[in-house]
């Protein structure tokens, strides 16, 4: 088969793919949710077969584990945070009006001294024409959210219809690869197997390592600030340690909804909004200094930049799916680019030909 031949055809698998993706991405949710799941809890079934278990009962075990661990977690904790989300989304349009007054109160005769009252009711009026579009596209983006992704149906199919589908993926989960391993070419057998065995580590690498620093984190910020008094404490924390996927989103986010929440309750107490800056502070020092170097390293090669362009270009197109699949994709997209930046700089194409000798003109005869 010829390169261009070679070319044309994964770049039609490729775009049979995307076709798949944007006509089922309505339906795919509990199946993607199951293969991440399948391919987490692999490893562990492999581990209970080792240990002389057949395939069969690793895996109802494992399932078992993890649904009862599931929920207890969902019971215990899902209440309150669904709880203190209802409270929050009502108590929002009041910190804004509190921090508005706060700004204005305490930078108004700054800004009189400055530009006089014309001024002040300008950056007034802008400034509560900003909080409010600011509230409505948060507001819109929850919506669009629970729209999208948890109305009643889809939820329901989510924690039903995963634990199955996940259930039969574990337990064909070698047949499946081995038979996939089947259908290679055997001229490129070996080169596809090296880089399915790239892509597998930086995947399961990125996705055990961020799920254990996001729960860490997670709990970190819900009880440090829920210590502090902060009102939403838990679900703010909560947030902010889901969103710790993506690099520095969720510091950041939750340090702007936890100041702010701060500010609005505790003004002027600045003991006690300091304290809640400083949770953050030292929630990102641990993050970039300990967790990431112990649980991911520095061989996962997924750029910040790159995660959230796939995340946002994922998310765009084909939804929540999207978004489930966004990291191994792009992890994937990753070692594939490596790979052909390889072959490129070993290539004669980047080195250049050897300059050919010129033609010496023939010596007269002495």
């Amino acid at each position: 088969m010829t390169l261009q031949r070679q070319i044309g055809f994964w770049l039609a698998c490729l775009a049979a793919f995307i076709a798949f993706l944007y006509l089922f991405s309505g339906i795919l949710m509990p199946f993607v949710a199951a293969l991440i799941l399948a391919y987490l809890l692999d490893p562990v079934v492999d581990r209970l077969q080792k240990a002389g278990l057949s395939r069969l009962w690793g895996t109802v075990i494992v399932m078992l584990l993890v649904t009862l661990a599931f929920l207890i977690v969902l019971l215990s904790v899902a209440p309150v945070l669904v709880n203190q989300l209802a409270s929050f989304i009502a108590k929002v349009p009041g910190y804004i009006a509190r921090i508005q007054i706060l700004i204005t109160e305490q930078g108004g005769p700054l800004i009189e001294r400055l530009g006089g009252t014309e001024r002040l009711s300008e950056i007034q009026s802008a400034l509560s024409g900003g909080l409010g579009d600011a509230a409505k596209w948060a507001g819109g983006v929850l919506t669009s959210i629970i729209s999208g992704g948890s109305t009643i149906v889809g939820v329901l199919s989510l924690l039903v219809l995963t634990p199955v589908i996940a259930f039969y993926l574990l337990l064909d989960w070698d047949h499946m690869v081995e038979k996939v391993d089947g259908w290679l070419p055997r001229q490129h057998a070996p080169v596809v197997r090296e880089l399915a065995r790239d892509m597998d580590r930086t995947v399961a690498g990125f996705l055990r390592g961020q799920a254990l620093l996001c729960l860490i984190l997670g709990l970190f910020y819900a009880v440090a600030l829920s210590l502090i008094g902060l009102n939403f404490g838990f679900l703010i924390g909560i947030i902010a340690g889901v969103i710790s996927f993506i690099p520095f989103v969720g510091s950041i986010t939750g340090l702007l909804i936890g100041g702010g929440v701060a500010i609005a309750q505790f003004w002027p107490d600045y003991v006690s909004i300091i304290a809640v800056l400083g949770v953050f502070a030292i929630g990102q020092f641990i993050e970039g200094n300990i967790l990431q170097p112990k649980l991911l390293g520095n061989a996962v090669g997924l750029h910040p930049v790159w995660l959230m362009f796939s995340l946002l270009a994922f998310g765009s197109l084909f939804g929540f799916v999207g978004v489930l699949l966004a990291v191994p994709v792009a992890a994937a997209i990753g070692v594939l680019v490596r790979f052909a930046l390889g072959q490129y700089l070993a290539s004669a194409f980047f080195r250049g030909k050897p300059p050919s000798r010129m033609a010496q003109p023939d010596k007269p005869a002495p």
